[in-house]
């Protein structure tokens, strides 16, 4: 992967973030493409900054050995931010275009619910970004539009199959599903076999079946209060969060509660975050469950006939796009699952890319959502487990400021001028926060991944605050804590984190585990992760959870891994 460097004007104070990013000529997506190691009939183009890459690249390149794996993750999160995408691709400028270190960053496509709203794009800050930054915080080459397409078809088809079950009787419904051709012969399609095998019928003409074989094979029997598929849409409305479908006249009597989330709070998005090729990618969109029939039996994409519908609006979604980041290094965008409720991260599919693209001695970074105890968990136990890479090494970006509030300092609301907490010198209250850091970097010494920290430095903080934190972060046992200025100075003021990545992917101090095999009961994945991960006492159990967990075993999930939701 060569490398030729582009010098930034970095100016003081930093402009903002369109500024800097319209003040730099992104190179050609097809000369990035080519200093990356990918071969012209691999990529397809999206305009001149954009392309998709094609799988067949790992085809190619099966026999190359993996590059360093490297996770940024952070402190727990707080309104003020710490800087994570920002740090990503400034590790990755200062490894890329200052280190002459092949590398290559992986990072998630932002919804537009958050870059409309006040959080904001995600494309980095300052003089680390991915660029062009409006082309990557819209709709880019449509990947979410393509997972709100699948969604909505999938949606339609659940309430489709209630009607049609609700108003016609098993013949009429055979007839619908079956219909005789021109030779009077009826044929099952290649999907409804996934049904037969489990329903247990082992029959391959459907004029075969048994009345009572074509009453359970034609009626999935939802139980309309069990349905957990809903609609959505990649922008936040909250007026659309529960509605009322079924009230049109011939829908009379067919009214039920349901509601819109944002797109990225979709299934299919973790689904093609955690597809490892394209046949794994239909296996586990026809695998999704949909809801339970009256009798608590999972219904599947598959039951209704639609997972390949589904993999045909995805056909394009699957590939990463590739882009660029300010200093011209390159980046795969690939998936955005958030971290509260999703797994909360990039795809696999993209991870191996880059890692046969950078080779044995080259680096994949990579960013875990939310903190080391949500993102960095569920990046270990739920996305390293399928896609059978072990990181590295894992950095946690911390700032001054986050830390203040961990500490006890005063409330923070978007859109108010902070508290003079926060612009003045408080190193009692940056010691009493760093117990959050230590807590972080305990998870990564448990989880076997080498913790670096990366302190995220902003102009109000002060040599005495950097160095309590200093202190604190190798005292709790990690490996570095260095200072970073990515976001005043690009891939320049990375250079003592991207050194201490190298020194820690070199030395392999640690080794890699999970937090819990997945043959133990879910309880007790539940509680090694609320145990070991976010240092509880142990679980209580609702009611309803306990009624949920009894659901989830009778229908066969107890061998998955837990994907914990976190409110905050």
């Amino acid at each position: 992967m060569a490398s030729t460097k582009i010098s930034l004007d970095v100016k003081s104070p930093v402009p903002s973030d369109i500024e800097v990013a319209q003040a730099v000529e992104p190179r050609k997506i097809d000369e990035v493409a080519r200093l990356a190691g990918i071969q012209e009939d691999e990529c397809e183009a999206y305009g001149p900054t954009k392309a998709k890459v094609k799988l067949s690249v790992l085809d190619r390149l099966a026999e190359e050995k993996d590059g360093k794996y490297v996770v940024v993750a952070g402190i727990t999160p707080t309104p003020l931010g710490e800087g994570k995408s920002t740090t990503t691709v400034g590790l990755c400028q200062a490894l890329g275009a200052h280190c002459g270190q092949k590398v290559m960053t992986c990072v998630r496509q932002p919804s537009q619910g958050p870059t409309f709203g006040i959080k904001g794009g995600a494309a980095g800050g300052g003089y680390s970004q991915v660029i062009p930054m409006e082309e990557f915080n819209l709709h880019m080459t449509g990947d979410i539009h393509a997972i709100t397409a699948a969604n909505n078809l999938l949606a339609a088809a659940i309430d489709a199959r209630i009607f049609h079950e609700s108003t016609q009787s098993d013949s009429a419904l055979f007839d619908r599903l079956c219909p005789k051709d021109k030779e009077s012969k009826r044929r099952f399609a290649p999907v409804m076999f996934r049904r037969l095998r489990k329903l247990g019928i082992d029959k391959t003409d459907p004029d075969g079946l048994t009345d009572e074989e074509r009453s359970k094979f034609v009626r999935l029997d939802f139980d309309i209060t069990k349905i957990t598929w809903r609609r959505v849409m990649d922008t936040n409305d909250r007026f659309l969060r529960s509605i009322t479908i079924g009230q049109g006249p011939q829908e009379k009597g067919m009214e039920r509660q349901t509601g819109f989330d944002i797109t990225v709070a979709s299934e299919i998005m973790a689904v093609l975050a955690l597809a490892t090729s394209e046949r794994d990618m239909r296996e586990r969109l026809g695998s999704m469950v949909v809801g339970s029939s009256k009798k608590g039996e999972a219904i599947t994409a598959d039951d209704l006939g639609i997972g390949g519908a589904l993999t045909v609006l995805m056909k394009d979604a699957i590939k990463p796009t590739l882009m660029q980041t300010l200093e011209a290094t390159p980046v795969l965008v690939h998936a955005g699952p958030f971290a509260n409720i999703a797994h909360g991260n990039s795809s696999i599919i993209a991870d191996r890319i880059a890692s046969k693209l950078v080779g044995e001695d080259g680096y994949v970074v990579t960013e875990a959502g939310f903190g080391a105890d949500i993102g960095l968990e569920k990046f270990v136990n739920i996305k390293c487990r399928y896609s059978g890479m072990k990181p590295d090494a894992a950095v946690l970006v911390a700032t001054v400021r986050a830390l203040k509030m961990h500490g006890g300092g005063p409330a923070v609301s978007a859109g108010r001028p902070l508290d003079h907490a926060y612009t003045n010198e408080n190193v009692q209250l940056v010691a009493d926060g760093c117990a959050n850091l230590s807590k972080h970097i305990q998870n990564c010494i448990k989880f076997g991944i080498a913790p670096i920290v990366a302190i995220n430095k902003f102009a109000t903080d002060t040599d005495a605050e950097i160095q309590v934190v200093r202190e604190r972060a190798l005292e709790a046992g990690a490996f570095d804590a260095v200072v970073a200025e990515h976001h005043a100075l690009g891939g320049a003021g990375a250079l003592d984190l991207a050194n201490a990545v190298m020194k820690a992917c070199a030395k392999k101090e640690y080794t890699f585990k999970f937090t819990y095999p997945l043959e133990v009961p879910i309880k007790d994945k539940v509680e090694a992760i609320a145990r070991e991960v976010y240092g509880a006492a142990g679980v209580e159990y609702m009611p309803e959870a306990e009624a949920a967990l009894e659901l989830f075993d009778k229908q066969g999930f107890s061998g998955l891994p837990i994907c914990m939701a976190k409110t905050q």
